[in-house]
């Protein structure tokens, strides 16, 4: 169930988003939650940290804990502008984010439901809610490709 709130911090992840694009990263921006104010940013640093962890919901799950001082995040919710890939999704599990909301629907390596649902296994589930603001995330990734296949003039 999609509501004001979840609107409103998707737009904070997608100014995330922006700021990687801005950075030449792949444009996924996040946004940690928690009683209702947001406890962490981030977004994609691959190609800066030269590290193919730095995906935003790994640096906002690392973020967070160091925040709230333990690697339990009940009560969290994340915001991201792309549906997690199979190693995101896999920490957001272990570290017990109790809600997931993401933008766009990953068709590649979404694994909340799109390629793969990891939360059909025996293991903690995080309620997940996709398609905030889709439109926008997907224009965002869309564009910042087309501009990668450009062939250089």
């Amino acid at each position: 169930m999609i509501n004001e709130l979840d609107i409103l911090f998707m737009r904070e992840a997608l100014l995330e988003a922006e700021a990687a694009a801005l950075d030449d990263e792949v444009p996924v921006g996040a946004v940690m939650v928690r009683n209702g104010e947001i406890i962490a940013r981030a977004r994609n640093r691959r190609e800066k940290d030269k590290n193919p962890l730095s995906h935003a919901e790994i640096k906002i799950i690392n973020d967070t804990c160091r925040a709230l001082g333990g690697w339990r995040l009940v009560g969290c919710t994340l915001y991201v502008t792309l549906e997690p890939c199979p190693m995101c999704a896999g920490a957001i599990i272990n570290s017990r984010i109790e809600r997931v909301v993401f933008g766009a629907f990953d068709e590649k390596a979404g694994a909340f439901g799109t390629m793969i649902n990891l939360t059909e296994y025996p293991l903690f589930k995080p309620q997940i809610t996709g398609g905030v603001l889709k439109d926008e995330c997907s224009a965002i990734l869309s564009e910042f490709f087309k501009k990668k296949r450009k062939p250089k003039e």
